[in-house]
C-alpha cells in the first residue's frame, strides 16, 4: 500500500533532507586524519544534542489522569518555548549563511548552492547548521563531485567516522519516520 511519502535517497541510501543553512569552504588538499578526527569529535557531540533535543520535543503519550499530568504538560511547553527563544537569540547573534534546500547522508550531499558553485574536483567542507538553538554546525569534509551551471552541487564526503555515519543514519531515519507517520495521519484524516 502506498502511503504518500516517498523516501528520501542519495548514493543509493536513505537521507534526510531539509531547508539549512549550509556553507561550502573550499580547501587546498583533502582534509588531514587530524582534521577529521577533530571533526568527528565535535560532530559525535552535536548529533548527540539534536538526538536528545528530538527525543524531548516527541512527548511520550501520558495518561491525563497521572498525577502530574498538567505540571508536566506546562514544564513542557516552558522548556520548549525557552530552546526556541534561545535559539532566535543565538541566531540573531552570530550570523550564518542562508539556508538551502539540502539532502544528505554519510556519504555525501546535494544541494542548490547560491552564487557561482564550486569547481567539480575540489576539496573542502560543509558546514550544516542543524538546528537553531546548536551554535556550531556539522562539520563534513568531501569532494566536489559535480556543480552545474545552475547551481546544484553534489559532494562525496570523506570517512566521517563509525559514531558519527551511526548518528548521521538515525537522524535521516528518525526524519523518514516521521513523514511516514505524518502521511498515515494525514490519510486517516482524510
Amino acid at each position: 500500500m502506498y502511503e504518500g511519502i516517498d523516501t528520501v535517497v542519495l548514493f543509493e541510501e536513505l537521507a534526510y533532507e531539509d531547508l539549512l543553512p549550509l556553507a561550502w569552504r573550499v580547501a587546498d588538499a583533502p582534509a588531514s586524519d587530524l582534521v577529521k578526527r577533530s571533526f568527528a569529535d565535535r560532530n559525535v557531540k552535536l548529533l548527540q544534542a539534536c538526538a536528545a533535543m528530538e527525543e524531548h520535543a516527541q512527548p511520550e503519550k501520558m495518561d491525563e489522569r497521572t498525577p502530574h499530568y498538567a505540571d508536566l504538560v506546562r514544564l513542557d511547553m516552558k522548556v520548549n518555548l525557552l530552546l526556541d527563544m534561545v535559539g532566535q537569540l543565538l541566531t540573531a547573534s552570530r550570523s550564518r549563511p542562508d539556508a538551502v534546500p539540502v539532502r544528505f547522508n554519510t556519504l555525501g550531499a546535494v544541494w542548490q548552492h547560491k552564487g557561482a558553485p564550486p569547481t567539480e574536483g575540489t576539496h573542502g567542507v560543509l558546514e550544516l547548521y542543524l538546528r537553531e538553538y546548536v551554535v556550531e554546525p556539522l562539520r563534513l569534509s568531501g569532494k566536489v563531485m559535480t556543480a552545474s551551471a545552475e547551481g546544484k552541487v553534489k559532494v562525496k564526503f570523506d570517512n566521517p567516522g563509525e559514531a558519527v555515519a551511526d548518528l548521521i543514519e538515525k537522524l535521516a531515519f528518525r526524519r523518514h519516520r516521521r513523514q511516514v507517520a505524518g502521511a498515515r495521519q494525514t490519510t486517516r484524516d482524510a
